[in-house]
């Protein structure tokens, strides 16, 4: 059978090949010059190519550079892909065999995936820079809040007083500990592939560890299969991403359950609320929904592209290259606008401190120091002073009165239980039964109470600057061997040679 059909189909073309000429354009051409100009200074020096060609290729990449608007390809099918076009406009200049000398020793295996990690390292650190400006924010705010009485929930009900800068404590806490995940994925994307060519590198003498230097990554990844099979880069980035939005979704639930008028407990501020159409009443905290929609929306995107590589083969293949890849991106946009609204919005929420008194006074959530007085003063078990306080407490809230209202109903509780009358005077049992008490006693380390407070917010504040301190040092590095590599190909283009 004669085959007659020509490369590429047409619907081939339009549903595959032009999309992803369409993405290269947009994501790695960046990406693909810089490979092109540490793997041209890599062969000069190893003396694989010779300086006059090494000049002469150098000359021809940076007049493609510079003479063609990318931007304005509209993909033919004549080139297969961004690669063969790069390529081709080399031949234009040099004739084949001298730009095919460029392609010496690699593959578009090790090259695609080394663009994809140069590109979500870019993508990752400009990431980090507005993550490390959310937890100042938090940090900021847990200070200015660390006094403020919010009421706790558990089970979706009123539990125990604790304060405002306490539960952001909590939130900063794990937002450290996201950012720590995000640090080590992005590790995992400073081994370069290069090098690899296909599978199993080459037997030309080239210097793997020089070209991960001019590219910017910290060394060459070890072994040349994993370079074009292992895709633990994507999914261990894509996974430490997804717990950072799963657990931010949570904290904005919160917000969302605070906010509401039965709860009331937080407000939001007019600048972020809108109104009904039709009800002149409400006040919408309309940003919640929207911060819940993209948390969600990004942990979905995240799910795809990790359960893209499900039972796939351990080799090189296109369900982890283009297609996949730019799909991934837009976990950085919509991840991006949660970071940035979260931190305007949070420092611009307060709390509503009447109606946390009402709760606190309604539910009796204080109850729980007054069993604790009761064993520290009165030398009770804690079981004993518990069924005091309960009694205690299910009087008060049926006469739907406060707590500090029950010394009657405590006083007669405590008699009934212990055939003694209590040592705590009225004004005693009000001081044990008090929010701001409940909150001053609780000095222990990782407590609400002032003191234990200061220390965490210097310890979160510690962390966040030695997290900081790596992204300073890992822009540093990147700024260094972009200069190196640049200075290097510029004396190729005049025909310097190496070093």
């Amino acid at each position: 059978m004669i085959d007659k059909t020509s490369f590429p189909d047409l619907v081939y073309k339009e549903t595959v090949l032009a999309p992803l000429f369409e993405g290269a354009k947009a994501h790695f051409v960046e990406a693909v010059r810089s490979i092109n100009q540490a793997h041209l200074i890599m062969l000069t020096e190893t003396q694989i190519i010779s300086k006059t060609d090494a000049a002469s290729i150098a000359t021809a990449l940076t007049e493609i550079d510079e003479n063609l608007d990318i931007s304005s390809l509209q993909y033919t099918g004549e080139f297969e892909d961004y690669f063969f076009f790069v390529e081709s406009e080399l031949k234009k200049r040099l004739g084949a065999d001298l730009a095919g000398a460029l392609h010496t020793a690699r593959s578009r295996n090790d090259m695609d995936h080394t663009v994809f990690k140069l590109v979500l390292t870019k993508k990752l650190d400009n990431f980090l820079d507005y993550l490390h400006l959310l937890a100042s924010s938090l940090i900021e705010t847990a200070k200015r809040e660390k006094t403020t009485l919010i009421v706790a929930y558990t089970h979706g009900q009123p539990a125990q007083p604790s304060t405002f800068g306490h539960y952001l404590g909590a939130t900063i806490e794990v937002l450290l500990r996201d950012i720590e995940r995000l640090h080590t994925a992005r590790a995992a994307l400073q081994k370069c592939p290069m090098g690899a060519a296909a599978i199993t590198t080459s037997g030309f003498p080239i210097d793997r560890h020089r070209i991960a230097e001019l590219l910017g990554f910290s060394a060459p990844l070890q072994n040349s299969y994993s370079c074009i099979a292992a895709v633990d880069y994507v999914t261990g980035l894509y996974s430490a991403m997804k717990l950072l939005f799963l657990h931010l979704g949570r904290v904005i639930q919160d917000f969302q359950f605070w906010s509401s008028f039965e709860v009331s407990q937080l407000y939001v501020p007019n600048s972020f609320v809108q109104i009904s159409s039709i009800m002149p009443q409400k006040r919408n905290p309309v940003p919640i929904e929207h911060l819940r929609l993209l948390s969600s929306l990004t942990v979905g995107r995240c799910d795809m592209v990790v359960n893209t590589m499900h039972n796939t083969p351990f080799t090189d293949m296109n369900d982890s290259e283009g297609e996949v890849q730019q799909a991934g991106y837009g976990v950085f946009e919509s991840g991006t606008r949660v970071i940035k609204l979260l931190s305007a919005f949070i420092p611009a929420l307060s709390i509503n401190s009447d109606k946390v008194r009402e709760n606190i006074d309604t539910n009796c959530i204080t109850v729980t120091e007054l069993a604790d007085t009761l064993v520290r003063k009165e030398c009770l078990s804690f079981r004993q002073a518990h069924e005091i306080a309960a009694i205690t407490s299910r009087d008060v809230i049926q006469k739907s009165e406060p707590l500090a209202n029950g010394y009657d109903a405590f006083r007669i509780a405590f008699k009934d239980q212990t055939d003694r009358s209590t040592n705590l005077s009225e004004d005693a049992y009000k001081l044990a039964v008090s929010p701001e008490n409940f909150i001053a006693v609780r000095t222990r380390y990782g407590g609400p109470a002032l003191a234990p407070m200061d220390i965490a917010l210097s310890e979160y504040s510690k962390d966040l600057s030695r997290q900081k301190g790596r992204a300073s040092k890992n822009e540093t590095y990147r700024i260094q061997s972009e200069n190196v590599r640049l200075s290097a190909f510029s004396r190729l283009t005049n025909n310097e040679g190496g070093t």
